[in-house]
């Protein structure tokens, strides 16, 4: 029990530090990344791009990436939003205007980073160039999510961990169904 409260504790001065040690420029690079991957729009131009300028290998890590954001979104929206009802971090505790553009759901898990990890992780096997270069504004958009207010940092951790094992799943499932087919 002590360790979850130090882990609260840490959270709310994370999420304190972040919204106003991050300065407003750099917040406004990281919202408008945030912006353009709202509703997955920046994941699905970087696939359209993969798939149209990066030949089988673009293809397959559009298709990778694709279908690891689904996966994610499912698992975030559809079953740990669901299950939690954690709060957002308090908008006193925001010294900037981006506190009043976010979700009324959980706070928990972030579907947004859980989207953009999984992106970024299920496109670095397929085309690892494409992948590391996806995996920046992953990241972006990560730190906004806290800096915004819409987040507390283990949200975050755990939509990047949801991200991860989303990429995973959309990696190995199909050599699973294959060996159980197959005996």
């Amino acid at each position: 029990m002590r360790v979850l409260t130090e882990v609260c504790e840490s959270d709310r001065m994370l999420t304190r530090q972040a919204a106003v040690r991050i300065p407003g420029r750099i917040g406004k690079a990281l919202t408008a990344v945030e912006s353009a991957a709202q509703k997955t729009k920046l994941w699905c131009a970087a696939a359209g791009t993969m798939a149209v300028f990066g030949g089988r290998r673009g293809r397959l890590a559009a298709v990778s990436g694709l279908s690891a954001v689904v996966v994610a979104q499912v698992i975030c929206s559809g079953l740990c939003k669901q299950l939690t009802d954690r709060p957002r971090p308090p908008e006193e505790w925001f010294p900037h205007d981006e506190v009043e553009d976010r979700p009324d759901s959980s706070s928990f898990p972030s579907g947004h980073t859980a989207a953009a990890a999984a992106f970024a992780a299920a496109v670095v096997p397929a085309w690892p160039p494409a992948g590391t270069l996806c995996a920046v504004p992953a990241a972006m958009v990560a730190v906004e999510r806290v800096w915004s207010g819409a987040h507390y940092p283990t949200d975050v951790v755990a939509g990047a961990a949801i991200g991860l094992a989303s990429a995973g799943l959309v990696r190995y499932a199909p050599r699973l169904v294959r060996r159980s087919l197959i005996g």
